[in-house]
């Protein structure tokens, strides 16, 4: 890659590039995105919840997934601010960047959620080793839960474990979705080294929508209509998203953002 790559025109070659391979992939009915398109149509058939739990920027894929227009409706966003919200915690102890590093985290803000062993865990980081995001993938395992995870395999082999256990989210997962991010996860090289323009929000979106749609589709060859949020700003819209909430009350939380 030249200095000339380093513009819009780069990004966006680079990135379309990235989007058509992932978009090629579910072409086929084997492919990793038909599986987890068949672990998320199981999860709303058998009445569970989807759990999607992600830190950083990895947060922009779980807000992707959980309570949006067009999205499903039996969706759950998990959050290291949880400890605050639910679990009684001083807003202070979100001042530590490490906070995602530290042991027993994970188990926390599994167990504010209360999940049943229906609910499926959407697991979503790009590196996909640190400790409060394996935490999390062994715990919904250790609960019986299906674990689909989003990251970066190209990042994830680079790096080592920093879990005790010495596993990383996609040793763990049943079914691995790949970002196509890069290792570091910016996209255009930087004369002198270094890189710009992170790749993982965008790639992680289409991989999200086309898991999404396609256990859409398997819902309704099942005859079964899948649960949707429509638009609050449409007419009618909020009252029909509340009347599909009650179904799952006390399971899915939509606080302001």
């Amino acid at each position: 890659m030249t200095v000339d790559s380093v513009n819009a025109s780069g990004f966006a070659r680079e990135g379309l590039d990235a989007l058509n391979r992932i978009a090629a992939s579910a072409e086929s009915a084997e492919g990793e995105v038909r599986r987890a398109a068949e672990l998320i149509a199981h999860c709303v058939r058998t009445d569970g919840v989807i759990q999607a739990f992600g830190t950083g920027h990895s947060q922009a894929l779980v807000l992707e997934l959980a309570g949006r227009a067009g999205g499903l409706v039996p969706t759950n966003r998990l959050s290291i601010a949880d400890l605050v919200l639910y679990g009684g915690d001083a807003p202070s102890v979100l001042d530590d960047p490490l906070l995602e590093r530290k042991p027993g985290v994970a188990e926390r803000i599994y167990d504010l959620a209360e999940p049943r062993p229906e609910d499926l865990f959407v697991i979503i980081s790009n590196s996909g080793v640190n400790s409060v995001i394996v935490e999390m993938a062994l715990r919904a395992k250790e609960r019986g839960h299906r674990v689909l995870a989003i990251t970066s395999l190209s990042h994830t082999r680079a790096v080592p474990a920093s879990h005790p256990s010495g596993r990383k989210l996609a040793d763990i997962a049943d079914v691995v979705l790949d970002n196509a991010a890069p290792r570091g996860d910016a996209l255009l090289e930087l004369p002198g080294g270094g890189s710009v323009c992170a790749l993982s929000t965008l790639t992680g979106v289409m991989l999200v929508q086309m898991a999404v749609a396609e256990a859409a589709s398997l819902l309704l060859a099942a005859g079964v209509r899948p649960p949707v949020y429509v638009s609050a700003n449409v007419p009618g819209g909020f009252e029909g998203n509340l009347e599909l909430e009650t179904w799952y009350a006390g399971r899915i939380r939509r606080t302001a953002s």
